[in-house]
This record gives C-alpha cells, structure tokens and sequence, in this order.
C-alpha cells in the first residue's frame, strides 16, 4: 500500500501498489498447502535470537506435522524410484525465486505494431517464462521447443544470475544486452549432463505452468540427453501424461564420415499437461484416405474395415461369447476361441445399421466393421515421421538461406515439422510458445498454417540475443545477434506469405470469397531491468519516510510506454493488447484494450483532480498511476473520492 501523508501530518489515503517483482512461488505453494492442512501452519524467523537485524517472521509448514497427517506415505528414510543429479535442487529453487526483471517494447523493431498477437521477446527465456507466468498461466495450447542438443560442441545457458559481467567475461561464452549468459559444455566437463539438466528442469517447471489443461508440449532432441529428457519430463508433467517418442527422419541419406553409425533420425518428445487432453488427431490426407474405398457401393460413400474378432479369449470375456449371423448365408458363427470385440447390444446395434460387411458373397469366415471417410474426424497421429512428409534438416536449410539470402543457420528445422505439430496439437485460436526460437522456425510456421486454414494462432517466441560469430557470414551479412536474423527471417516470411495471399485472390473466379491475409507481424520486446532503480525495486526494504524520497527514481531512458509493460503482469493482461494513446483531463494517457477488460494508465506529471475525474469517468476496468504523479496531496486525497463517484467498480493501483 502506499500512503500519502496530509498537510497536517495524517495519513490521508492508502493505495494498492503492484509489486516490482514475480511472485514467490514456494510462498504460493506454502498457501494452497496451507488451505488443505490448516493444522501443519507454524512461523519461522530469518534470524536467530540476539542477531542484531529484526527479525521478520513468515507463515511455514511444519513438516513433522504434515508427516503425521499424511501416515505412512510420508514416512523418509525409504528407498525410492528417481531421477537425480548434482545441482537439482538448486534448479528446482531457482524456478521458484522471484526476479525482479521486467519486459520492456521495441515498437522500433516490431512489425504491425498497433495490430498484432504475436510476440518476439529477447532475453533469457528463463526470466521472460517467471514474467510470463503472471498473465499466461493456463493460457498457453502448445509449446514446441528445440533446445541445445548437448552434443559437446554447442552452449548451454548459466544461470547464476548473481555473477556480475565483469566476473562473467574473465571465462568463456557468450551473453546478452542484459547479462544472460551462455556457456561452452564440452563433453570433458565433470557435469556435462548435470548443467544441462539443470539448465532444462526449471524451464519446464515453468513452462508447464503456461499450459492449458488440455495443452502439450513437443521437444526436439537427439541421443544425447534423450533418456535424461524424458526422465526429467516424467518428474515435471507425470509418466501418465507422456504421449510419444516420436521418430522423424532428419536425413535421407548417410553419411561415410561417421565412424559407427550414421544418424539419421532425432526425436521430438511429447507431453500433455494433463488427462484433460484425452483425444489427438491430425488432418487427412490423400495417403490415409487412399485405404477406404466401396467394394459393395454402400451408398455412405467410401469405407474401410477393422476386425470383429477380439484378442481376449472366451474364458477372458465370456460376456463377448454369443453367436452371429451371416445374413447372407443363413449361417450361425460362434468363434472357436476368442470374444468378439463388441457386447450383444452393440452388435445388434451394428446389423442394424447394416456395418458389418461379410464378404462380397457372404463367403467372410467372421465379420468385419466397417469405418466410413465420411465419418472420420482426423486421423490418429504416428510416431514416425518421414522427411518426405514433414522435410529435412536440408529442406530446412534452403527454406531458411531462400529466404535470408545465405547460410546464416546451422541444422534449423523444416516448417513442415512444425506445421504437422500445429495441426495436432492445437487450433486456429491457440497460444503457441517457443522458449528456445533459434531461426524462427515457429512463428513461419504458424504464420503458413494460419494462411492454410484461416486461422488465428498468436505466437509468443524467446530467444537470447547471442552475438553472431566474427567470422561468420551472419556478422558479414550485418546480423549481430541471433534475433536480429530471426527477425528478418520472420518479416521475410511474413511477406512472402502476403504476397502468396494477394496473388491467390487476384486470381479468384468471380464471386468467390477471397482468403484472408493472416497476422504476420509480431511485436518485438525484450528482457530488462525494472523501469525503477534498484534502490526503488524492493519497497519491502524501506520504510515509508525513504520511499517518499525514491517517489521519482525511475531507471533512465524509462518511457510512459516501458512503465505500462511493467504494470500489464499485475492485471493478467497479455503484451499482445492493443494499445492507444490518448489525452484525458489535459494529460497523456495509455488505453489497453483486452477483450472486455479495459485498463487506463496515467504516468503524465502533475495529475489533478480533474485528470483524474476524466479517467474516472471513463469508468475503466482498472486504473493506474505512478506514485509520483500526483500534482500534490490534495488530488490523491481526491482519488479514492473521485472513483467512488464515477466508477467505483475501477481496480486503482499506483506504481
């Protein structure tokens, strides 16, 4: 809260204050445990008796108790089936604690600016998931990443964020604007595949908070870490929710200078959140389609047919024990062994309805059930993946250095892979996220299926910005980072596909309904520090005498618009709302518009009264200002008043 004090001394009004920093997941744990067991709450102090700092007392659970609740399922000292490593518990910890970083535009580098769903964010991905967790928890359909494959030869991120700069570039890596770092993991590391379980398990611990109950998550991976992946992804999403180890044959052809075995094929390893996504289904092809045809012309169209006979044996299901007819021969059928695969009412539901095909003649020794294309919903994924249907490492590369004009990538994925994940995995409104974006693969890839379906997916990409080597052909081409190549390869991408679009519609018979041009632009944001100096981060720390004195602290170069990305966390309102600019009682304002949310941002100088009734009486869902806006006392004295009057459904915070 934040409390102003009268001319007279009083305190005049308390206003609620958005926290400079993501919430503290283990305290959030501590509480939902707490509303189940009440009883195992106890109080725990951060310094003992006769330490000179006071001492604050937090809420805690008491273990012991918990232990004595919960009977022998919580008895320690057994042994137990796990997966673990030097560092985890230190991962684990880290995906709990706050940051204090925040997520501020590039309107500069942005395409469609005003317009655009979609999201580009430059930064350690592991910041951005903590801030992104505020508004996008349970909101995210499909994650599909492409992590570092650990081969020895690429870099895997460090996380120790409390390592300055300075300390970081006396050793080796690289980092960004923002100081997130990458480091080199060759295989004569002692930890070579701690790090890199370390590096991934709070990711996604994190990223399965983003998911919908009904989302999945979809991860590129070869041999080398494929067991520990898996391992760590049965601890953070569940065994239950594993969906598939999925084959997809990268190339086509070996290669000799392998010494052993060539490598042909990598994995993309699937989960869901939850049994909440009970049914997947991919669309139709001319392949699938081509197994149904009408030998009897049935005139329900094309049809294909499945066994009748169950694998169970009689002794097994006796109640899928009785005898059939075949209706041309007159004949009664009973199995010498095995159940049928239906009970007796299905059965009879099934002659009914004439499915049960016998043969041309009758001259079937069982029937068999037939399936109608017409009735066909999709049809069930495989996890194999063919690089005739899905492209190639190779493929993958041309579609990329078409685009960019050279080879700026090594080994990017096909858009043909991303793609027949798109289509299994999500629909035309889904959020989709890629913490580890690389070339931009996802976004052209959403970008393509929107255009093929009409679609309305939004992307949300991360990417640290890792310099371009001195003498790569990216530095030569002027690209300094990574993201300055993805970024041209998505405007690239989003261009050739308007142009496809426009072409497509010039070409339409006349009253044919022309094709809408899909989103293809992409706000540009990036990982940074707090728009307040760090004196002024953590209000926890001072009292409010020394508060007041930081009332105008804000970091330099911090505009209107940067304060308004801080803030957007704290109303679960995502970066992708669109956003005006207006005058309201003579002073400058933000709108934000989200669905039927509506927010008001007022960060001018000198805020009156009657800037602040002009708000008000815009009667906005939520409503907030920077604490040292105020033209004085009087006006935030007025506030509470004011909003009482006109709008007293608008939620006020002060940053």
């Amino acid at each position: 809260m934040s409390c102003r004090r009268n001319e007279t001394g009083e305190k005049a009004v308390a206003i609620e204050k958005i926290s400079r920093e993501t919430p503290d997941l283990t305290q959030e744990n501590i509480e939902k445990l707490l509303e189940i067991f009440p009883q195992v709450a106890t109080e725990v102090s951060d310094n003992p008796l006769g330490a000179s700092a006071p001492r604050r007392v937090e809420r805690a659970i008491d273990f012991d108790a918990l232990r004595e609740l919960l009977g022998d399922v919580a008895e320690r000292g057994r042994e137990r089936y796990q997966f673990t490593w030097p560092g985890k518990r230190e991962a684990k910890a880290e995906a709990r604690r706050p940051t204090r970083k925040t997520i501020r535009p590039c309107p500069e580098k942005s395409v469609d600016w005003d317009t655009t769903q979609n999201l580009y964010i430059e930064g350690d991905n592991l910041e951005a998931l903590k801030i992104m967790r505020e508004t996008y928890a349970g909101r995210v359909k499909l994650i599909y990443i492409d992590p570092p494959y650990n081969t020895g030869h690429d870099f895997v991120y460090d996380d120790d964020f409390a390592q300055t700069r300075e300390d970081y570039e006396t050793g080796s890596g690289d980092y960004d604007e923002e100081g997130g770092r990458l480091v080199a993991n060759p295989e004569s590391n002692g930890r070579f595949h701690s790090d890199w379980c370390s590096m991934m398990y709070p990711r996604l611990l994190l990223a399965r908070d983003l998911l919908t109950d009904d989302g999945a998550i979809f991860i590129s991976i070869d041999d080398n870490e494929a067991k520990n992946l898996r391992a760590i992804c049965d601890e953070v999403f569940g065994a239950n929710n594993f969906l598939a180890q999925i084959t997809w044959e990268k190339r086509y052809t070996r290669s000799n200078n392998s010494k052993l075995f060539a490598s042909l094929t990598d994995w993309v390893l699937a989960y869901r959140k939850s049994p909440s996504l009970s049914l997947l289904r991919e669309s139709r092809s001319e392949k699938t389609d081509s197994i149904y045809t009408n030998p009897d012309d049935d005139p329900r169209g094309p049809w294909t047919s499945v066994s009748y006979v169950n694998p169970a044996t009689k002794a097994q299901r006796p109640n899928l024990s009785y005898a059939l007819k075949n209706p041309i021969t007159g004949e009664e059928v009973v199995h010498p062994t095995n159940a049928w695969k239906y009970e007796r009412a299905t059965y009879e539901k099934h002659v009914s309805e004439d499915r049960l095909y016998w043969g041309l003649n009758g001259n079937n020794t069982y029937p068999r059930l037939k399936k109608f294309l017409s009735e066909m919903d999709g049809a069930v994924p495989a996890n194999l993946w063919s690089y005739k249907e899905v492209g190639s490492t190779d493929a993958a590369t041309k579609e990329v250095s078409n685009l960019l004009g050279g080879k700026f990538f090594d080994f990017p994925k096909p858009t043909g892979l991303i793609e027949k994940i798109l289509d299994i995995a999500s629909d035309k409104e889904s959020i989709v996220v890629d913490f580890f974006s690389g070339s931009g693969t996802t976004a052209h890839s959403v970008f393509h299926k929107n255009f093929l379906d009409s679609g309305n997916r939004q992307f949300v990409l991360i990417q640290l910005p890792e310099k371009t080597g001195d003498r790569s052909e990216a530095k030569k081409g002027g690209f300094e980072t990574i993201c300055d190549l993805a970024e041209e390869r998505i405007r690239r991408a989003g261009a050739k596909i308007r142009a496809e679009v426009e072409e497509a519609n010039r070409q339409l018979e006349l009253g044919v309904e022309p094709k809408p041009v899909p989103d293809l632009g992409f706000r540009v944001l990036r990982v940074g520090d707090s728009c307040l100096q760090d004196e002024y981060a953590a209000p926890v720390d001072y009292d409010q005498a020394q508060l007041d004195l930081f009332a105008n602290n804000l970091a330099e170069g911090v505009g209107p618009l940067d304060l308004l990305f801080q803030v957007l966390p704290a109303f679960r309102i995502p970066y992708s709302a669109k956003i005006a600019e207006r005058e309201l009682g003579g002073k400058a304002c933000l709108e934000v518009i989200n669905g039927d949310d509506r927010l008001i941002a007022c960060f001018d100088e000198d805020v009156d009264a009657a800037a602040l009734e002009a708000i008000a009486r815009e009667k906005p869902h939520y409503a907030v200002f920077r604490d040292a806006s105020f033209a004085n006392d009087a006006a935030v004295s007025n506030l509470e008043e004011i909003f009482k009057t006109f709008s007293p459904d608008t939620i006020r915070k002060v940053i």
